[in-house]
Protein backbone atom coordinates (compact mmCIF):
# COMPACT_ATOMS: atom_id res chain seq x y z
CA UNK A 1 0.00 0.00 0.00
CA UNK A 2 1.88 3.18 -1.65
CA UNK A 3 1.66 6.53 -0.13
CA UNK A 4 -0.54 7.47 -2.91
CA UNK A 5 -2.92 4.59 -3.40
CA UNK A 6 -6.41 5.35 -4.35
CA UNK A 7 -5.29 8.52 -6.05
CA UNK A 8 -5.85 7.57 -10.32
CA UNK A 9 -3.01 9.57 -12.94
CA UNK A 10 -3.31 10.02 -16.23
CA UNK A 11 0.11 10.46 -18.16
CA UNK A 12 0.52 11.67 -21.71
CA UNK A 13 4.30 11.67 -22.15
CA UNK A 14 6.54 10.10 -23.46
CA UNK A 15 10.68 9.66 -23.35
CA UNK A 16 11.99 10.57 -20.27
CA UNK A 17 10.11 14.16 -19.07
CA UNK A 18 6.94 13.11 -18.72
CA UNK A 19 7.09 9.40 -18.33
CA UNK A 20 9.78 9.29 -15.29
CA UNK A 21 7.13 11.74 -13.44
CA UNK A 22 4.75 9.17 -13.72
CA UNK A 23 6.89 6.66 -12.59
CA UNK A 24 7.69 8.51 -9.17
CA UNK A 25 3.78 8.56 -8.84
CA UNK A 26 3.08 4.88 -9.46
CA UNK A 27 5.97 3.59 -7.59
CA UNK A 28 4.57 5.66 -4.80
CA UNK A 29 1.44 3.54 -5.24
CA UNK A 30 -0.41 5.64 -7.98
CA UNK A 31 -2.77 3.93 -10.77
CA UNK A 32 -1.01 5.53 -13.12
CA UNK A 33 -2.71 5.15 -16.73
CA UNK A 34 -0.31 5.81 -19.77
CA UNK A 35 -2.44 6.97 -22.37
CA UNK A 36 -0.87 6.86 -25.86
CA UNK A 37 -1.54 7.35 -29.72
CA UNK A 38 -2.33 3.87 -31.08
CA UNK A 39 -0.30 4.53 -34.30
CA UNK A 40 3.23 5.06 -32.44
CA UNK A 41 3.05 5.08 -28.48
CA UNK A 42 6.58 6.32 -26.23
CA UNK A 43 9.11 5.64 -28.46
CA UNK A 44 11.07 5.01 -25.87
CA UNK A 45 10.32 1.14 -25.91
CA UNK A 46 12.47 0.91 -29.00
CA UNK A 47 15.36 3.29 -28.01
CA UNK A 48 18.29 2.74 -25.96
CA UNK A 49 18.92 -0.63 -26.38
CA UNK A 50 16.53 -3.78 -26.52
CA UNK A 51 16.08 -6.38 -23.70
CA UNK A 52 13.84 -8.10 -25.76
CA UNK A 53 11.59 -6.21 -28.87
CA UNK A 54 10.14 -3.45 -27.57
CA UNK A 55 11.20 -3.40 -24.12
CA UNK A 56 14.74 -0.91 -23.73
CA UNK A 57 15.65 -0.75 -19.66
CA UNK A 58 14.67 2.60 -20.15
CA UNK A 59 11.36 1.61 -20.57
CA UNK A 60 11.22 -1.14 -18.57
CA UNK A 61 12.55 1.42 -15.69
CA UNK A 62 9.98 4.29 -16.08
CA UNK A 63 7.32 2.79 -17.48
CA UNK A 64 6.56 0.07 -14.61
CA UNK A 65 3.91 -0.20 -12.27
CA UNK A 66 1.87 1.59 -15.25
CA UNK A 67 -1.07 0.68 -17.37
CA UNK A 68 -1.19 1.43 -21.09
CA UNK A 69 -4.53 2.55 -23.32
CA UNK A 70 -3.95 3.22 -26.95
CA UNK A 71 -6.40 6.09 -27.57
CA UNK A 72 -6.87 8.46 -30.77
CA UNK A 73 -7.31 11.88 -29.37
CA UNK A 74 -7.64 13.28 -32.75
CA UNK A 75 -10.99 11.88 -33.32
CA UNK A 76 -14.27 12.89 -31.20
CA UNK A 77 -14.85 9.62 -30.16
CA UNK A 78 -11.51 9.46 -28.88
CA UNK A 79 -12.01 12.15 -26.59
CA UNK A 80 -15.34 11.19 -25.66
CA UNK A 81 -13.40 8.52 -24.02
CA UNK A 82 -10.73 10.47 -22.49
CA UNK A 83 -13.31 12.89 -20.78
CA UNK A 84 -14.87 10.00 -19.30
CA UNK A 85 -11.34 8.89 -18.00
CA UNK A 86 -10.95 12.09 -16.66
CA UNK A 87 -13.61 12.13 -14.50
CA UNK A 88 -12.28 9.37 -12.56
CA UNK A 89 -8.69 10.84 -12.40
CA UNK A 90 -6.97 13.05 -9.64
CA UNK A 91 -3.84 13.84 -11.82
CA UNK A 92 -3.15 14.58 -15.24
CA UNK A 93 0.53 14.24 -16.15
CA UNK A 94 1.32 16.30 -19.29
CA UNK A 95 5.03 15.48 -20.95
CA UNK A 96 4.37 17.24 -24.00
CA UNK A 97 6.07 20.64 -24.75
CA UNK A 98 4.18 23.65 -25.33
CA UNK A 99 0.67 23.46 -25.91
CA UNK A 100 0.38 20.47 -27.64
CA UNK A 101 -2.42 19.07 -25.34
CA UNK A 102 -4.45 22.28 -25.90
CA UNK A 103 -4.56 22.03 -29.61
CA UNK A 104 -6.02 18.30 -29.15
CA UNK A 105 -8.83 20.50 -26.87
CA UNK A 106 -7.54 18.42 -23.82
CA UNK A 107 -5.63 21.15 -22.06
CA UNK A 108 -5.59 22.13 -19.01
CA UNK A 109 -8.53 24.71 -19.37
CA UNK A 110 -10.87 22.54 -21.30
CA UNK A 111 -10.25 19.60 -18.17
CA UNK A 112 -10.35 22.28 -15.70
CA UNK A 113 -14.11 23.19 -16.91
CA UNK A 114 -15.10 19.43 -16.73
CA UNK A 115 -12.77 18.66 -13.78
CA UNK A 116 -11.97 21.60 -11.71
CA UNK A 117 -10.17 19.29 -8.65
CA UNK A 118 -7.49 18.16 -11.24
CA UNK A 119 -4.06 18.96 -10.54
CA UNK A 120 -2.27 19.04 -14.07
CA UNK A 121 1.49 19.08 -13.89
CA UNK A 122 3.36 20.20 -17.54
CA UNK A 123 6.87 19.22 -17.13
CA UNK A 124 8.99 20.35 -19.90
CA UNK A 125 12.38 20.83 -21.09
CA UNK A 126 12.21 24.36 -20.62
CA UNK A 127 9.22 25.10 -19.00
CA UNK A 128 5.39 26.11 -20.74
CA UNK A 129 6.54 29.77 -20.72
CA UNK A 130 8.76 32.05 -22.32
CA UNK A 131 10.65 32.59 -25.25
CA UNK A 132 12.21 28.63 -25.40
CA UNK A 133 8.90 26.89 -24.35
CA UNK A 134 8.04 25.77 -27.82
CA UNK A 135 11.55 24.34 -28.26
CA UNK A 136 11.62 20.29 -28.55
CA UNK A 137 14.48 19.33 -25.64
CA UNK A 138 16.27 16.29 -24.94
CA UNK A 139 18.19 15.52 -21.46
CA UNK A 140 21.46 17.45 -22.40
CA UNK A 141 19.85 20.18 -24.23
CA UNK A 142 17.94 20.92 -20.19
CA UNK A 143 21.33 20.52 -18.44
CA UNK A 144 23.05 22.96 -21.05
CA UNK A 145 20.33 25.80 -20.57
CA UNK A 146 20.84 25.30 -16.84
CA UNK A 147 25.01 26.46 -16.82
CA UNK A 148 25.05 22.76 -16.50
CA UNK A 149 27.61 21.64 -19.19
CA UNK A 150 30.54 24.44 -19.33
CA UNK A 151 32.59 24.09 -22.75
CA UNK A 152 35.85 26.00 -24.32
CA UNK A 153 36.61 26.17 -27.93
CA UNK A 154 39.66 23.49 -28.28
CA UNK A 155 43.01 24.22 -30.06
CA UNK A 156 42.02 21.35 -32.43
CA UNK A 157 39.09 23.63 -33.83
CA UNK A 158 36.24 21.48 -31.84
CA UNK A 159 34.46 22.60 -29.20
CA UNK A 160 35.23 20.18 -25.85
CA UNK A 161 33.67 20.38 -22.02
CA UNK A 162 35.56 22.76 -19.74
CA UNK A 163 38.02 21.41 -17.87
CA UNK A 164 38.87 24.30 -15.41
CA UNK A 165 38.28 24.77 -12.06
CA UNK A 166 34.55 25.48 -10.85
CA UNK A 167 32.97 26.18 -6.92
CA UNK A 168 31.24 23.51 -5.84
CA UNK A 169 31.64 21.30 -8.97
CA UNK A 170 29.21 23.34 -10.62
CA UNK A 171 25.76 23.61 -12.10
CA UNK A 172 26.40 20.18 -13.40
CA UNK A 173 26.35 19.15 -9.58
CA UNK A 174 22.23 19.59 -9.87
CA UNK A 175 22.28 16.04 -11.94
CA UNK A 176 20.74 14.93 -14.58
CA UNK A 177 17.93 17.03 -15.99
CA UNK A 178 14.86 14.92 -16.76
CA UNK A 179 15.13 12.90 -13.41
CA UNK A 180 15.59 16.61 -11.77
CA UNK A 181 12.44 17.65 -12.88
CA UNK A 182 10.84 14.65 -12.38
CA UNK A 183 11.62 14.78 -8.67
CA UNK A 184 10.54 18.54 -8.55
CA UNK A 185 7.42 17.91 -10.40
CA UNK A 186 6.31 14.51 -8.25
CA UNK A 187 6.76 16.93 -5.07
CA UNK A 188 4.98 19.60 -6.38
CA UNK A 189 1.84 17.04 -7.46
CA UNK A 190 1.80 15.75 -3.69
CA UNK A 191 1.48 18.70 -2.36
CA UNK A 192 -1.67 20.25 -4.21
CA UNK A 193 -3.06 17.29 -3.77
CA UNK A 194 -2.86 17.97 -0.24
CA UNK A 195 -4.39 21.48 -0.94
CA UNK A 196 -6.93 19.80 -2.87
CA UNK A 197 -7.81 18.13 0.04
CA UNK A 198 -8.14 21.23 1.86
CA UNK A 199 -9.60 23.85 -1.17
CA UNK A 200 -11.65 21.48 -2.86
CA UNK A 201 -9.28 22.96 -5.78
CA UNK A 202 -7.02 21.77 -8.40
CA UNK A 203 -3.80 24.12 -10.12
CA UNK A 204 -1.84 23.84 -12.97
CA UNK A 205 2.01 22.68 -12.19
CA UNK A 206 4.68 24.14 -14.55
CA UNK A 207 7.74 22.58 -14.32
CA UNK A 208 11.37 23.48 -16.53
CA UNK A 209 14.13 20.70 -16.24
CA UNK A 210 16.66 22.68 -16.77
CA UNK A 211 15.57 25.39 -13.61
CA UNK A 212 14.85 21.81 -11.61
CA UNK A 213 18.98 21.13 -12.39
CA UNK A 214 19.44 24.90 -11.11
CA UNK A 215 17.58 24.54 -8.02
CA UNK A 216 18.92 20.87 -7.28
CA UNK A 217 22.65 22.60 -8.02
CA UNK A 218 21.64 25.32 -5.25
CA UNK A 219 24.89 25.15 -3.39
CA UNK A 220 26.74 26.06 -6.50
CA UNK A 221 24.37 28.86 -8.38
CA UNK A 222 24.17 30.50 -5.03
CA UNK A 223 27.83 30.93 -5.26
CA UNK A 224 27.65 31.91 -8.68
CA UNK A 225 25.35 34.32 -8.52
CA UNK A 226 26.71 35.76 -5.33
CA UNK A 227 30.71 35.26 -5.55
CA UNK A 228 31.16 39.27 -5.77
CA UNK A 229 29.26 39.55 -2.56
CA UNK A 230 31.40 37.15 -0.58
CA UNK A 231 33.97 39.49 1.94
CA UNK A 232 35.32 37.00 4.25
CA UNK A 233 37.24 33.51 2.15
CA UNK A 234 38.75 31.95 4.44
CA UNK A 235 35.83 29.23 4.96
CA UNK A 236 35.23 28.45 0.89
CA UNK A 237 36.85 25.30 -0.22
CA UNK A 238 39.52 26.00 -3.28
CA UNK A 239 37.61 25.61 -6.96
CA UNK A 240 37.33 21.92 -7.80
CA UNK A 241 40.17 20.66 -9.98
CA UNK A 242 38.31 18.11 -12.84
CA UNK A 243 41.50 16.28 -12.00
CA UNK A 244 41.01 16.21 -8.56
CA UNK A 245 40.49 18.72 -5.36
CA UNK A 246 44.18 19.18 -3.61
CA UNK A 247 42.56 19.14 -0.28
CA UNK A 248 43.99 16.35 1.83
CA UNK A 249 41.32 16.07 4.15
CA UNK A 250 38.60 16.26 1.60
CA UNK A 251 39.85 13.57 -0.68
CA UNK A 252 39.44 10.63 -2.50
CA UNK A 253 41.56 7.18 -1.08
CA UNK A 254 42.72 4.17 -2.04
CA UNK A 255 42.06 1.10 0.14
CA UNK A 256 44.13 -2.24 1.55
CA UNK A 257 42.02 -4.19 -1.31
CA UNK A 258 42.26 -1.77 -4.13
CA UNK A 259 38.79 -0.28 -3.62
CA UNK A 260 37.81 3.18 -2.63
CA UNK A 261 36.79 5.76 -0.02
CA UNK A 262 35.80 9.23 0.33
CA UNK A 263 37.96 10.85 3.32
CA UNK A 264 36.18 14.30 4.53
CA UNK A 265 37.40 14.93 8.16
CA UNK A 266 37.33 18.59 7.86
CA UNK A 267 36.06 19.14 11.12
CA UNK A 268 38.49 19.53 14.01
CA UNK A 269 36.55 16.85 16.11
CA UNK A 270 36.46 14.32 12.95
CA UNK A 271 40.08 15.52 11.84
CA UNK A 272 41.30 14.64 15.52
CA UNK A 273 39.03 11.26 16.56
CA UNK A 274 41.66 9.65 12.87
CA UNK A 275 44.33 10.74 14.36
CA UNK A 276 43.67 9.40 17.42
CA UNK A 277 42.22 6.03 16.03
CA UNK A 278 45.37 6.32 13.72
CA UNK A 279 47.69 6.30 16.35
CA UNK A 280 48.85 9.33 14.42
CA UNK A 281 48.23 12.33 17.40
CA UNK A 282 51.32 13.95 15.74
CA UNK A 283 49.15 14.84 12.82
CA UNK A 284 46.51 16.97 15.11
CA UNK A 285 47.68 20.02 14.97
CA UNK A 286 46.48 23.23 15.28
CA UNK A 287 42.93 23.47 14.11
CA UNK A 288 42.05 26.99 11.96
CA UNK A 289 40.00 29.60 13.17
CA UNK A 290 37.56 28.45 11.30
CA UNK A 291 34.63 25.47 11.50
CA UNK A 292 36.05 23.18 8.96
CA UNK A 293 39.94 23.14 7.66
CA UNK A 294 40.27 21.45 4.42
CA UNK A 295 43.91 21.58 4.08
CA UNK A 296 44.58 22.79 0.54
CA UNK A 297 48.45 23.00 0.05
CA UNK A 298 50.67 24.56 -2.69
CA UNK A 299 53.26 22.12 -1.46
CA UNK A 300 53.71 20.01 -4.62
CA UNK A 301 54.52 17.02 -2.35
CA UNK A 302 51.35 16.52 -0.60
CA UNK A 303 52.72 15.86 2.00
CA UNK A 304 49.99 15.58 4.71
CA UNK A 305 47.96 13.88 1.58
CA UNK A 306 50.71 11.22 1.13
CA UNK A 307 50.13 10.06 5.21
CA UNK A 308 46.41 9.98 4.45
CA UNK A 309 47.16 7.87 2.01
CA UNK A 310 48.98 5.76 3.90
CA UNK A 311 47.07 5.06 6.63
CA UNK A 312 44.10 4.47 4.87
CA UNK A 313 46.26 1.76 2.63
CA UNK A 314 46.52 0.34 5.76
CA UNK A 315 42.83 -1.20 6.12
CA UNK A 316 40.00 -2.34 3.35
CA UNK A 317 37.41 -0.29 2.20
CA UNK A 318 35.15 -2.36 4.92
CA UNK A 319 37.27 -2.20 7.71
CA UNK A 320 37.07 2.03 7.49
CA UNK A 321 33.45 2.06 6.48
CA UNK A 322 32.65 -0.15 10.19
CA UNK A 323 35.37 2.02 11.96
CA UNK A 324 33.99 5.38 10.36
CA UNK A 325 30.28 3.95 11.79
CA UNK A 326 32.19 3.21 15.76
CA UNK A 327 34.12 6.20 16.26
CA UNK A 328 32.35 9.39 14.63
CA UNK A 329 34.48 9.52 11.41
CA UNK A 330 33.58 11.32 8.16
CA UNK A 331 34.50 8.57 5.93
CA UNK A 332 32.33 6.76 3.56
CA UNK A 333 33.28 4.28 0.96
CA UNK A 334 33.36 5.66 -3.30
CA UNK A 335 31.65 2.45 -4.59
CA UNK A 336 32.52 2.33 -8.22
CA UNK A 337 29.44 1.07 -10.90
CA UNK A 338 30.84 -3.01 -10.18
CA UNK A 339 30.07 -2.42 -6.38
CA UNK A 340 26.71 -1.52 -6.09
CA UNK A 341 24.75 -4.37 -5.99
CA UNK A 342 27.21 -6.06 -3.26
CA UNK A 343 27.19 -2.72 -1.20
CA UNK A 344 25.89 -3.94 2.21
CA UNK A 345 24.09 -0.40 2.68
CA UNK A 346 22.24 -0.52 -0.51
CA UNK A 347 21.36 -3.81 0.21
CA UNK A 348 20.00 -3.63 3.59
CA UNK A 349 17.94 -0.55 2.35
CA UNK A 350 16.57 -2.25 -0.54
CA UNK A 351 17.60 0.00 -3.07
CA UNK A 352 17.77 -2.62 -6.18
CA UNK A 353 14.69 -5.01 -6.97
CA UNK A 354 14.89 -7.98 -9.13
CA UNK A 355 11.65 -9.15 -11.03
CA UNK A 356 10.66 -11.01 -14.05
CA UNK A 357 9.08 -9.00 -17.05
CA UNK A 358 6.58 -11.50 -19.21
CA UNK A 359 8.59 -10.98 -21.92
CA UNK A 360 12.07 -9.69 -21.82
CA UNK A 361 12.54 -12.23 -18.84
CA UNK A 362 14.92 -10.75 -15.30
CA UNK A 363 15.11 -7.26 -14.74
CA UNK A 364 16.59 -5.35 -12.00
CA UNK A 365 14.93 -1.95 -11.11
CA UNK A 366 16.01 0.73 -8.89
CA UNK A 367 13.61 2.17 -6.23
CA UNK A 368 12.82 4.76 -4.36
CA UNK A 369 15.29 6.36 -1.99
CA UNK A 370 12.90 6.49 1.25
CA UNK A 371 11.27 4.23 3.86
CA UNK A 372 7.93 4.66 5.10
CA UNK A 373 7.22 3.30 8.48
CA UNK A 374 10.43 1.16 7.40
CA UNK A 375 9.43 0.02 4.65
CA UNK A 376 10.46 0.90 1.34
CA UNK A 377 7.76 1.12 -1.85
CA UNK A 378 9.53 -1.66 -3.74
CA UNK A 379 6.22 -3.30 -5.11
CA UNK A 380 5.98 -3.98 -8.91
CA UNK A 381 1.77 -3.75 -9.58
CA UNK A 382 2.61 -4.10 -13.23
CA UNK A 383 5.78 -4.48 -15.65
CA UNK A 384 6.52 -2.05 -18.06
CA UNK A 385 3.31 -2.54 -21.00
CA UNK A 386 3.22 -3.18 -24.60
CA UNK A 387 1.67 -0.08 -26.48
CA UNK A 388 -2.23 -0.24 -25.33
CA UNK A 389 -1.87 -3.42 -23.60
CA UNK A 390 -4.65 -2.59 -20.66
CA UNK A 391 -6.82 -0.28 -23.18
CA UNK A 392 -9.69 -3.06 -23.11
CA UNK A 393 -9.28 -3.70 -19.25
CA UNK A 394 -9.28 0.42 -18.18
CA UNK A 395 -12.10 1.17 -20.64
CA UNK A 396 -14.79 -1.51 -19.24
CA UNK A 397 -13.61 -0.02 -15.58
CA UNK A 398 -15.20 3.49 -17.06
CA UNK A 399 -18.25 1.39 -18.10
CA UNK A 400 -18.08 0.91 -21.91
CA UNK A 401 -19.43 -2.42 -22.60
CA UNK A 402 -17.43 -5.16 -25.03
CA UNK A 403 -19.37 -4.36 -27.82
CA UNK A 404 -18.59 -0.10 -27.26
CA UNK A 405 -15.06 -1.41 -26.75
CA UNK A 406 -15.16 -3.23 -30.35
CA UNK A 407 -16.81 -0.54 -32.16
CA UNK A 408 -14.07 1.93 -31.23
CA UNK A 409 -11.46 -0.57 -32.04
CA UNK A 410 -13.07 -1.40 -35.62
CA UNK A 411 -13.00 2.72 -35.86
CA UNK A 412 -9.36 2.86 -35.42
CA UNK A 413 -10.26 4.94 -32.48
CA UNK A 414 -8.22 2.67 -29.94
CA UNK A 415 -5.63 0.35 -30.21
CA UNK A 416 -6.19 -3.53 -30.88
CA UNK A 417 -4.17 -4.55 -28.50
Amino acid sequence: MGLLSGVRVLESAQLFNGDTLGALLGDLGADVIKIESPFRGDYLRDMLGQIAPHNSPAHMQINKNKRSVALDLRKDAGREVFWKLLATADVFVDGNAADAMTKLGVGYEAQRARRPAIVYCQYSGYGATGPYATIPTHGQMMNAAAGGTPMEMGEDGLVHPYRGRQSFNGIASGGEGTAAGATFAAYHVAAALFQRERSGEGCYIDVSGSEAVISSAWIAATYILNDERVVDRRSLPAPQDPAGTSSAKYQFYRTLDKRYVLFCCIEPKFWANFCKLAERPDLIGESDSGPVDFAVSGDPSQTLRREIQKIIESRTQAEWTRLAAEHDLAIGPALQEDELRSDVQLSARGAFIDAVHPVAGPFTHVTLPALVNGKRSTEIRHHAPALGEQTAEILGEIGLTDNEIGVLRDAGVIGTT
